[in-house]
């Protein structure tokens, strides 16, 4: 008995050490999936750079409060699965709400977003941004424009004393 419990310890540490270094947590209902849906998930989450586990829930209340996120705890009733990424904010939201809009069954329940307990319709919103290279892209486009418009303006001055000086 004495050994089931130090086990339950080690599993509590590890996963309140993924708590804390990921720098956001979705945790979905997988119920009503059948397990080449969930294995096709886990294969798009994989490739993401995204880890996708399902833990017991009291294991994971306890890790949610060394951890200091306890705040999810609400959402950890019945079968859940916990997508961490410890890279991209955006990855594990974007993936698990396209595949939820294919398959009802998956259920987003909330995230962690930083350290910020999120609902379910904060992780939607997220999943729903550009992804990190769109973003950029916008930026620079934004930063552009003020450069592109001024050398128009300027090559049509230029073009405009050329063909008076003619």
């Amino acid at each position: 008995m004495n050994k089931a419990i130090e086990t339950k310890k080690v599993q509590v540490q590890d996963i309140a050490e993924k708590f804390k270094a990921a720098a956001s947590v979705v945790v979905v209902d997988y119920r009503g999936l059948n397990v080449s849906q969930v294995t096709e998930l886990r294969k798009q989450l994989r490739e993401a750079g995204v880890e996708f586990k399902v833990y017991k829930n009291s294991l994971t209340r306890r890790a949610t409060e060394v951890a200091g996120v306890d705040g999810i705890n609400e959402h950890l009733v019945g079968p859940n699965a916990v997508a961490f990424s410890n890279e991209d904010v955006v990855a594990p939201a974007k993936i698990i709400n396209d595949f939820a809009k294919k398959n009802e069954h998956l259920e987003i329940k909330a995230g962690i977003i930083e350290g910020t307990v999120a609902s379910a319709e904060d992780v939607k919103a997220l999943a729903e941004l550009p992804s990190r290279e769109g973003l950029l892209s916008m930026l620079l486009s934004v930063l552009q424009a003020p450069m592109r418009n001024f050398a128009l303006a300027t090559k049509a001055v230029a073009e405009q004393k050329e063909e008076q000086g003619a």
